[in-house]
């Protein structure tokens, strides 16, 4: 494990870039970050929001801000949440806007506020926006006292705390941003472009809406550059146009490109379109967008192609929170977070079930990953909440639901306009599982009476007619593909679909474009038959080796999503239990074993993982989702797991199984040089490799053979002695800017230098310099201890830490690390 730490350093270190372009600026004006100096009160106010001045007592915060993830854990609270708290909070901070602004438009823009907001400036209300995931803006011109300090008071209503199947967090938990703009501009959002290629050219199709807010009709010219990757400018146009007094225009143009560069997954290949508006000769906005060329082609038949290459989509299911970090977004997190999953083959993510931050999309535009985009977990209806622990006890139904009616669809339209730039995106999803059976929709169907299959979940008994009709479905799902289709007509659109046979009643999968399955394998083959014209894919799916065979067999099914690539706070088990734990991932970013098996199936380049388990009793589940995967068709202990952690340390001629996930057609196994595992053929049913050994202390290797016998990869695990030392690695720069996070990567060892799998020593964080510790995370679902202090234990021997950099070029920042009776370790940076 200690060579899996390096190995991600060096990673980290080759690809990392530090992400400072303004992602999230609106599109137009110049935006600047508002994220520190922020007042933080949890808990109501009473009198005129932010009229008064004086919060002194208030928590001084920056900005991302999670109050949720920062109290304690508490079994009193819901499962669904992660034992979170939600509630009422308060935000302010004074902002002074120059007179020499005067005569400009000034906005704030806000990326996500969960939930319920309502932002005041000097008192009064600017607006309301209850979708916690969506990003607005509100024009505070009228209420700003240029030259003098404005407060900015941002109420966030999280009381309905258990609204959702996971943990949200509360707060203003992205970034917050100043836009100053020309009284004539760009409209928010309003430099659209999509790609076309038409034999060797590419074709980008541009359309620019224009905002004046004067009482006098103007003339201006909309000037736009396509740049290649090296920056030189490949196309330009030009268009002259009249924008009514207080009203608003749009143009559309064509910038071609002889021979272009494709984004594709092994080469994310972006330019970028620049805009500029000109009024009397000056130059009045300014807009960049990154794009590209590329296609998608979907068939009933074939599937998938990416630029007319017919590809299986590898994908997984992702929520918002880091883990210790709750739902703060803090790109350099999530860049590693993403390298990593690409290492084990994923090339394509969902946004399980909401938008998420800018800069998510931005990276995977980056690194070569497609998304697809998803809006809503429900529409009209709640969904249950689980409040006990996942599937257990009673149910509550608070949600989202109760502005679905009033806000979806501008939610949806806003979603889609904020992201359609965005070249990775490959589909629009307008809903995951809204028609759960009798959760709450229910049909004549659910009585069997056809006797139909493609019920793998719970249904709650049979046909409720007091329910909601199910019928419904198809004639909401109509309105929300028109409200997308009206933003972006070059995508396909979709959702996840939990009650198949139900759904086929109805009129909503022929509203989609593509038509995703969740943990429906079963009818894949029946629904094609029967629906031939349907494309099909997995939405949602368990990490069982049939469910991807289902993908891997048959051409018409171009991909599955699995549930999840990293394992999320909230849906939690009963107490002790952080959240849901099946993630290729843990809470801190490292892989887990089911993210070697993974990689075994989904990877070409040579590899090979060693995992043990006592072969008594087998290996623990360690949440109800891994123990209904482990058992998928077999009966428990009969067959290996993909669950076996790379430990080497039992009783002497205690009998051990010993797992191997590879991609090579054999292999065998050694014990200090001596074979103790006779060669095995890769197993076709299982994917997994595994021999029954007693134990011995030493050096177990497996080889990874080709179908020659030539020996093509190998991996070993080695028995360790009592912990000793910490090792502590940065991964990625060591210099950083401001607003930084450093991750430091922490590894017990023994005094040879070999790591102890089996530590859970408390490590103590220790900070000399200008920077503020986010959290430390070990990944351990179990752990349900403080989170909030800068102490934790290490799991399976591994930690990360995250380190935030405060200070001013050339600081220097000292970060040690000391537990009893091992070696400290301290790690150093330099703020640049």
């Amino acid at each position: 494990m200690k060579k899996i730490i390096r190995n991600l350093a060096v990673l980290a270190v080759s690809t990392y870039m530090g992400i400072h372009s303004l992602y999230a600026q609106p599109g137009f004006g110049t935006a600047e970050r508002v994220n520190s100096d922020w007042r933080f009160h949890l808990g109501d106010i009473e009198g005129q929001a932010g009229a008064e001045k004086n919060h002194a007592s208030w928590q001084q915060v920056s900005l991302p801000h999670d109050w949720g993830v920062k109290y304690p854990l508490s079994p009193t609270l819901a499962s669904a949440t992660g034992y979170l708290p939600g509630g009422i909070g308060w935000y302010r901070k004074q902002l002074t806007i120059p007179v020499e602004d005067q005569g400009k438009k000034i906005f704030l823009y806000f990326e996500g506020v969960y939930n319920r907001s309502e932002v005041f400036i000097n008192g009064k209300s600017v607006g309301k926006r209850p979708n916690g995931y969506v990003s607005f803006s509100y024009d505070i011109t009228p209420l700003i006292e240029f030259g003098k300090e404005n407060t900015i008071a941002v109420k966030v209503d999280h009381s309905k705390s258990a609204d959702s199947r996971w943990y949200t967090g509360s707060g203003i938990y992205r970034d917050v941003w100043l836009v100053k703009a020309n009284a004539l501009h760009i409209d928010q959002w309003g430099v659209y472009a999509y790609p076309e290629l038409k034999q060797e050219k590419g074709i980008l199709n541009t359309e620019v809406a224009l905002v004046n807010t004067t009482p006098a009709a103007a003339q201006i010219r909309v000037e736009q550059e396509l740049l290649d990757p090296m920056g030189k400018v490949v196309a330009k146009k030009s268009q002259k146009i009249q924008v009514g007094a207080a009203d608003k225009a749009k143009i559309q143009q064509q910038l071609t490109v002889s021979n272009p560069r494709l984004w594709s997954l092994e080469q994310p290949v972006q330019y970028t379109l620049r805009t500029i508006v000109i009024q009397n000769g000056m130059q009045i906005d300014q807009s960049e967008v990154k794009t590209g060329f590329r296609t998608f082609t979907f068939d009933p038949n074939k599937g998938f192609a990416l630029n007319n290459a017919w590809m299986k989509v590898k994908g997984v299911c992702l929520h918002h929170d880091a883990g210790v970090l709750g739902s703060e977004m803090y790109t350099d997190v999530w860049r590693r977070r993403l390298l990593t999953l690409k290492s084990l083959g994923v090339n394509a993510i969902r946004t399980s079930h909401n938008p998420q931050a800018s800069s998510l999309y931005a990276l995977c535009d980056e690194l070569g990953l497609l998304v697809m985009d998803e809006a809503f977990d429900e529409w009209e209806y709640p969904k249950r909440k689980w409040l006990q622990g996942w599937n257990v006890g009673t149910p509550g139904f608070e949600g989202s639901y109760d502005f679905f009616e009033s806000w979806g669809e501008q939610d949806l339209s806003d979603m889609v306009k904020r992201d359609r730039n965005h070249i990775s995106i490959f589909a629009w999803s307008i809903g995951n599982e809204v028609d759960y059976p009798n959760d709450p929709y229910s049909h004549p169907i659910l009585n069997g009476e056809k006797k139909e299959g493609g019920f793998t979940q719970a249904s709650y008994g049979g046909y409720k007619k007091d329910a909601p009709d199910a019928m419904r479905l198809g004639d909401i799902a109509k309105r929300l593909v028109a409200v997308v289709k009206k933003y972006d007509k070059s995508r396909a659109v979709t959702a996840g679909l939990a009650g198949v046979a139900m759904s086929n009643e109805t009129a909503y999968p022929g509203a989609l474009d593509i038509a995703g399955y969740n943990y429906t394998e079963s009818r894949y083959q029946q629904d094609h038959q029967r629906y031939p014209e349907r494309i099909i894919f997995g939405s949602e799916n368990r990490h069982d080796l049939p469910a991807w065979l289902a993908v891997r067999d048959n051409s018409h099914i171009f991909g599955q999503f699995l549930w999840t690539g990293i394992d999320y706070l909230g849906e939690s088990g009963r107490w002790p239990s952080r959240g849901f734990y099946s993630g290729l991932l843990d809470f801190a970013g490292f892989i887990k074993p089911r993210g070697y098996f993974r990689q075994s199936l989904w990877l070409d380049k040579p590899m090979a993982y060693l995992g043990t388990y006592p072969l008594q009793g087998g290996t623990a589940a360690t949440d109800v989702w891994s123990a209904l995967e482990s058992e998928q068709g077999q009966r428990k202990n009969e067959a290996p797991s993909m669950d076996a952690w790379p430990i080497w340390n039992y009783q002497a001629g205690q009998q051990i199984r010993v797992v191997c996930y590879t991609n090579s057609a054999a292999a065998r196994l050694e014990l200090n040089g001596q074979v103790v595992g006779q060669e095995k053929k890769y197993d076709q049913k299982t994917g997994i490799i595994f021999w029954d050994i007693p134990y011995a202390m030493g050096k177990l290797e497996v080889i990874g053979l080709d179908n020659s016998g030539k020996e093509i990869v190998r991996e070993a695990i080695q028995s360790s002695q009592r912990p000793s030392t910490i090792e502590a690695v940065i991964l990625g720069n060591q210099q950083v800017k401001t607003g930084d996070v450093l991750q430091i990567a922490l590894q017990i060892l023994d005094e040879k230098g070999l790591p102890v799998i089996l530590s859970e020593d408390e490590i103590t964080c220790d900070i000399l310099g200008n920077a503020r510790l986010l959290g430390m995370e070990a990944g351990n679902n179990a752990d349900m201890g403080d989170y909030t202090d800068n102490k934790q234990r290490v799991y399976h021997g591994k930690m990360i830490v995250y380190v935030q950099a405060l200070g001013q070029s050339g600081e220097n920042i000292a970060i040690r690390f000391s537990s009893p009776w091992l070696k400290i370790a301290t790690v150093e940076s330099l703020v640049k």
